[in-house]
């Protein structure tokens, strides 16, 4: 390689090198960006009712944040109490069980009696744990504000792109050359119908999930039941993982009860789940974003990888727009055209050569004004 490829070869390994260093605060762009998509799409519905620019990204605003305190709002306390209860009852459920495990001592043979644990003694064994747990407060707390300042700057950069979303896409479409930015400006179109869908897809799938948890948890009687729908609603964002994730406190608060609540909150889920994995998802996504469900979990498993719990928790909508500008740009005008070019070039010269034109320099001057009107119409 020449002097020039060799600086080429240094400057891209360099640019991955810093991508990957910066990878999560892109990822915190990223999310931004689809929050702002969103906004902007409500604020657009509004627009088209009349009501003027400002006042509908307000609005649009409002309602998102309504929606999150609203959300909080009825997750918070209700757990938080049944938290305060679940301290309450374990320790009560521990002196149970250890009365109950002494009535057993005195039925049982003398020779099983080594065989049946002590709970005194594991406690003694958990308490290092407990003890390392409550050690890492500090840990804890500090974690938490480091995701509140990423929450924060996420709400900041969408208020950014919010106020003037034109400008912000116009400078992310010179950084690509002249003669391809109608063509980004055309795939910048089709991923923001894409994330809409997808908003549009996700918004369903919750609803359904979520009225689904309620009206069985209220049926089987477990106390917090709306709290947990939401919560189950809400973690359906997440494929595959999310479902799995808002049993846990659902089984919790039935335990409470009685232990057989617990076990049919878990039938409850599992059929919820299924209905969701099998039906609800695949026939929604399948009306807004086609994607395939293998491409779903492997892209789950890429980005939890490489970006943690954020990746898993934006991985749809970074599926959703990587597939639209690999198809486009990757497929569409690298694959596609493979060899098209030059079969065009013989085919100009052989025009060229077959003209009798009395200017040498006309039959140049109209092919290349006959590419150029190609260019501009697959653009």
């Amino acid at each position: 390689m020449n002097l020039g490829q060799w600086i080429g070869l240094i400057a891209l390994v360099l640019s991955l090198y810093i991508l990957w260093q910066i990878r999560e605060v892109l990822l915190l762009m990223f999310a931004a960006v689809v929050l702002a998509t969103t906004l902007n799409r409500l604020a657009k519905v509004f627009q088209r009712y009349g009501m003027k620019r400002g006042l509908a990204v307000v609005l649009a605003v409002a309602i998102f944040f309504g929606v999150v305190i609203g959300f909080f709002w009825l997750i918070v306390p209700p757990f938080a109490q049944q938290f305060n209860e679940l301290t309450f009852r374990v320790p009560q459920g521990f002196e149970r069980f250890n009365i109950w495990l002494d009535e057993l001592r005195t039925r049982i043979p003398q020779q099983l009696v080594p065989f049946i644990p002590d709970i005194n003694s594991l406690i003694q064994q958990v308490q290092p744990f407990i003890n390392r747990v409550l050690g890492s407060s500090f840990a804890f707390v500090s974690g938490s504000l480091e995701v509140f300042v990423k929450v924060l700057l996420v709400l900041v950069l969408t208020g950014m792109l919010l106020a003037n979303p034109i400008a912000y896409r116009k400078v992310f479409i010179r950084l690509f050359p002249s003669f391809y930015r109608r063509r980004v400006d055309g795939i910048l179109d089709q991923c923001e119908v894409s994330l809409g869908g997808w908003v549009i897809g996700a918004i369903i799938a919750m609803a359904v999930v979520g009225l689904m948890s309620v009206v069985g948890l209220s049926i089987l009687g477990v106390k917090a039941a709306l709290a947990l729908g939401v919560l189950a609603g809400f973690l359906n964002l997440i494929p595959n993982l999310g479902p799995t994730m808002s049993v846990v406190p659902a089984m919790a608060i039935a335990l409470l009860d009685n232990p057989w609540k617990a076990v049919a909150v878990l039938i409850l889920y599992f059929f919820i789940q299924q209905a969701e994995s099998n039906f609800i998802t695949p026939y929604v996504m399948a009306q807004q974003v086609s994607l395939l469900p293998a491409v779903t979990l492997i892209s789950q498993l890429f980005f939890v990888t490489f970006f943690g719990f954020l990746g898993l928790f934006l991985a749809l909508p970074l599926t959703v727009v990587a597939k639209i500008w690999v198809q486009e740009v990757l497929v569409k005008d690298v694959l596609d055209q493979w060899g098209h070019e030059h079969l065009n070039e013989s085919e100009i010269v052989i025009v060229s050569h077959n003209s009798q034109s009395d200017d040498p320099w006309s039959d140049d001057k109209s092919n290349h004004e006959s590419t150029d009107d190609a260019v501009s119409q697959e653009d």
